[in-house]
């Protein structure tokens, strides 16, 4: 148990944060703390086995090292008392662009996106704030940590980027984005391309039906690119490896995309129909990446190829209607079971800052 609860440790201690800053200020004339905590009386969930009534967590310099209903307190910790109360793990929202915007419809305000449509050399972490109220709210409700990623491109939100940056991992305490940063570069974020033949023209505030043919060429266009961006980024990341710096010029977009074509750094896909995850998940593997699927609306669809692809699947909120007029009624809360069902990793995320909050 103690194994299986360490990686835990940092969440269960952010969940506690509020309460154990205000056993410190309560003992602002007291002794210096010791660095060691002991929580009592508390109702404990593990996700090991069922919860412990009445158990005692110990956190010893930020780790987990005792959690049960017979464990000792040792004779240097800060006992509290959590008599009434329940201690968790924390939960993390995958993908989010918490810290990248605070009121969606103030543009001053959100920064998710960048002018271009290859912009792998921007880091979402630069752009995080701190001081967002949304980040305080979301950790009330037990949101202990996130993935800020730049969703604001593509056919995923209708804007014009393909590529929009690299996701920073990060923990929602903190002052500074120093202090929160637990990851600078988790996954390289691809808003993949759609053929949407009717889009709505935000000019003219009506519907835009474009022919197919036109919207294929585009199409095509867009995937030439990106496989033309993943081999220069691949000759790229030869020389880096094998040249020296004096003999090639900088180029920060293909640098970025070194770690990717490496099978380092994954790709973060966003695609919610059919026809574009299979695309994504049939140039993944042309091109030897690392794919992570994000959205994937009609990911049951493809359940299979996805399992023997072994491609982990981060769903979108299941508390909204299903898209396809043809789906059935409960497919947006059925799809996890399905995926699961088929051998596919899940997980869950709210893909927005203010919905946060309510990803438990």
């Amino acid at each position: 148990m103690k194994t299986r609860l360490v990686p835990f440790a940092v969440v269960a201690v952010l969940a506690l944060a509020p309460l154990l800053r205000t056993h410190a200020a309560a003992g602002a004339g007291a002794a210096p703390p010791t660095h060691v905590y002991a929580i009592r009386n508390a109702k404990i969930t593990t996700l090991t086995g069922p919860p412990v009534e009445h158990g005692t967590v110990v956190i010893r310099a930020g780790k987990i090292v005792a959690v049960g209903a017979a464990v000792k307190v040792p004779a240097d910790a800060q006992v509290i008392d959590g008599k009434g109360l329940e201690v968790y793990p924390g939960l993390f929202d995958a993908i989010t662009d918490l810290g990248l915007t605070e009121v969606e419809a103030e543009g001053v305000t959100v920064d998710t996106t960048d002018v271009g449509t290859y912009n792998p050399q921007l880091v979402a972490m630069t752009a995080v704030h701190p001081a967002s109220e949304l980040i305080p709210v979301a950790r009330a409700n037990g949101i202990t940590h996130a993935l800020a990623a730049p969703l604001g491109g593509g056919g995923f939100r209708g804007g014009g980027e393909v590529i929009s940056g690299q996701a920073s991992a990060i923990n929602l305490a903190g002052w500074t984005i120093e202090e929160m940063l637990i990851r600078r570069s988790a996954a390289m974020v691809v808003n993949w391309p759609t053929m949407q033949t009717r889009t709505f023209d935000f000019a003219t505030f009506n519907i835009r039906q474009r022919p197919f043919s036109e919207v294929k060429q585009d199409y095509d266009k867009r995937i030439n690119e990106l496989a033309d961006l993943m081999e220069r980024a691949r000759h790229y990341a030869q020389v880096m490896e094998k040249g020296s710096v004096a003999n090639y010029d900088r180029d920060l977009k293909l640098e970025a995309l070194a770690p990717v074509v490496r099978g380092q750094l994954p790709l973060l896909v966003m695609a919610e129909g059919k026809r574009e995850i299979r695309s994504a998940v049939e140039f993944c593997d042309k091109q030897k990446l690392k794919m992570i699927l994000g959205g994937g609306v009609e990911s049951y669809k493809v359940k299979d190829l996805l399992a023997a692809k072994h491609i982990p699947v981060i769903l979108g909120r299941t508390q909204e209607l299903p898209r396809d007029e043809d789906a059935a009624y409960d497919q947006s809360y059925d799809t996890a079971g399905q995926l699961s069902a088929a051998g596919v990793k899940i997980a869950f995320a709210s893909f927005n800052a203010s919905f946060s909050r309510r990803l438990p």
